[in-house]
């Protein structure tokens, strides 16, 4: 646990999503499966706010994001949030879409992994939840689709045209940001939109084991990890072999480096600690 969590008491319960915690491993459920899953402004909310809150703690080793029902998640509510957008000035509706960018932002900077379990649908900005995880873990119902042209917006909303070439290449994310039409599961992991094709209903059970795998790996080693991913996306080598140089040097002088040596030495498995 982190000594800088803040005067607050950690929220409980969440409102407008599910959370349970088990052996290091965070589960979160969005949980309106009568909506598949629409977000409404107060599960935006509570995703940015989980995960600044989880992140602070450092008690969480990994999170699985996962879907109820029928689908992983249809993105936003029409009602609760496309409706109501109508009515906002442009201040209002600045906030509104800076705050999604922050719960991507919250997914890609926490310091641990985050697997997303996909079955069903994951469209709109439930597909691009998905997009912002480390690991996205389907099933063979897995179908992704980003919808935003499709309402009227730019493609690009909440980070898409940022990760999503990174992920699947210039040329598929152009098609899938452009045109909207849905990526079935064969076809998502041929471009590597799906880190996991699973079987049938097993998105969930392979996320699980996933994240446990990670959660009793060397913790640290892993954000530092993610950490590099994402701030050597746009830098120059001579840059990013530095940054890892400096990485690699304070890692060094942990205890998980020590940890491994002496387990070398002893022939048993490390105890990974985390420091």
């Amino acid at each position: 646990m982190s000594p800088f969590t803040g005067s607050a008491a950690p929220t409980s319960p969440w409102r407008h999503l599910r959370v349970d915690r088990t052996d290091g491993v965070a589960t979160v459920t969005l949980a309106r499966p009568d909506k598949l899953n629409a977000l409404t402004f107060g599960a935006y909310a509570d995703l940015r706010d989980l995960l600044a809150e989880l992140s602070r703690e450092r008690s969480v080793r990994a999170l699985v994001l996962a879907g109820e029902g029928r689908g992983f998640c249809s993105g936003g509510d029409v009602d609760e949030i496309i409706g109501a957008t109508l009515s906002m000035d442009t201040a209002q509706l600045l906030d509104f879409n800076r705050m999604t960018g922050q719960v991507v932002r919250a997914i890609r900077e926490c310091p641990f992994p985050v697997i997303a379990a996909v079955h069903g649908m994951a469209a709109g900005a439930g597909a691009v939840l998905a997009l912002a995880a480390d690991f996205r873990v389907a099933d063979p119902s897995a179908r992704f689709a980003f919808l935003f042209t499709r309402v009227g917006l730019s493609g690009g909303d909440m980070g898409a045209a940022y990760l999503l070439p990174r992920v699947v290449g210039l040329g598929h994310a152009t098609r899938l940001l452009m045109l909207g039409e849905p990526v079935r599961a064969p076809e998502a992991e041929r471009i590597g939109l799906i880190s996991e094709l699973t079987d049938e209903g097993r998105a969930d059970e392979a996320a699980h084991r996933l994240a446990h795998r990670l959660s009793e790996g060397p913790a640290l080693a892993y954000a530092q990890t993610k950490a590099l991913l994402t701030a050597e996306l746009d830098m120059p080598l001579a840059a990013a072999v530095e940054l890892d140089a400096s990485t690699q040097a304070l890692l060094m002088n942990g205890e998980d480096y020590a940890e491994f040596h002496a387990a070398f030495k002893e022939k048993r498995p490390p105890k990974w600690q985390g420091r």
